[in-house]
């Protein structure tokens, strides 16, 4: 199970992930959220930085140009779209980046024909808590995971919102045969944008 450690603020906890062999670090970018980088994380020392992790930069409708700035700025190797992003910018990065498009759950969607129109044009999908204020906002909410196996989805994807230590077992127990990785955030943090490396580690041993 690939693990995502998201709202990375701090250079030594990028570099505290890549030895867990953590698989992917999120870096946010929409201005809203308590775990925006800003000016929080060194540009040149990120780009630069041997990690074995993948750094995905998270973004919410934002312009081609700022995200194609930041993947030159920090060496981003992934990008994630987490608001209204039409397929054809997903398309446009494509041949940048990996994408990795991300849509809000609440649960009364058709999960193949939300994700059809991007089927041909990102790597990965992501399904999270409804809402940018629960996405962003650190509420740490779930959705009803077992609505995603009424699914075909086709595509290695990522389960995200509210996950913390105590659901190993649940997710050890939840079967998808495109099931790629789980995003983590809020409930492994001391404050917004901080983690806690011993609880990352906890849930990485216990996802063995």
């Amino acid at each position: 199970m690939n693990i995502k450690v998201c709202g990375i603020t701090e250079m030594k906890q990028l570099q505290q992930l890549d030895g867990l062999d953590v698989d992917f670090a999120g870096l946010i970018f929409y201005k809203d959220s308590p775990r925006y980088v800003g000016d929080k994380l060194p540009k040149k020392e990120v780009k630069k930085a041997d990690f074995d992790l993948k750094k995905v930069g998270v973004f919410v409708n934002p312009e081609l140009i700022d995200v194609l700035d930041a993947i030159d700025d920090y060496g981003l190797e992934v990008v994630q779209l987490h608001g209204d992003e039409s397929p054809e910018m997903c398309d446009d990065l494509s041949s940048e980046v990996e994408v990795i498009k991300a849509f809000r759950i609440t649960g009364d969607e058709n999960i193949d024909e939300l994700v059809a129109p991007y089927d041909a044009v990102c790597d990965y999908y992501l399904f999270d808590t409804g809402g940018l204020k629960e996405s962003f906002g650190g509420t740490g909410q779930q959705f009803d995971w077992s609505i995603l196996n009424k699914a075909k989805i086709e595509k290695p994807f990522f389960l995200s919102g509210g996950i913390s230590v105590e659901d190993t077992a649940r997710l050890k127990t939840f079967k998808h045969p495109d099931l790629f990785g789980v995003d983590i955030n809020s409930r492994f943090e001391k404050e917004p944008g901080v983690k806690d490396m011993s609880k990352v580690l906890q849930f990485k041993q216990a996802m063995k």
